[in-house]
């Protein structure tokens, strides 16, 4: 399997396990347009806990630009403020719950 850009990062490379989950997630397209909007928008993984702790390509959300590190009017980006992201959407953790749910 060819690596997705956003597997392309600092910190260590994600297993064959990681990877499939990388892009099964990818493939869901952003959670919080999913849930907000009903849309499918292309997405790439959001580490929740960083990228080189064991596990951690599996603790990964998938977001949009707009969503993930693209300022927008409307949108409330998780890199641009952390909080309001969460207040908004929920927390890392629930999304990555609600993910875990929709790939089961």
């Amino acid at each position: 399997m060819q690596d997705h850009p956003g597997y392309l990062m600092k910190g260590r490379r994600p297993n064959a396990e990681e990877r499939r989950w990388l892009a099964s997630i990818c493939e869901l397209g952003c959670i919080v347009c999913r849930k907000e909007f009903g849309l499918f928008t292309e997405a790439s993984p959001h580490h929740i806990d960083g990228k080189t702790k064991p596990g951690a390509h599996l603790k990964t959300i998938p977001l949009c630009g707009r969503h993930h590190q693209i300022p927008g009017d409307g949108y409330k980006t998780r890199h641009a403020n952390k909080t309001a992201f969460e207040k908004a959407y929920g927390t890392e953790y629930e999304l990555l719950l609600e993910v875990v749910e929709l790939l089961a």
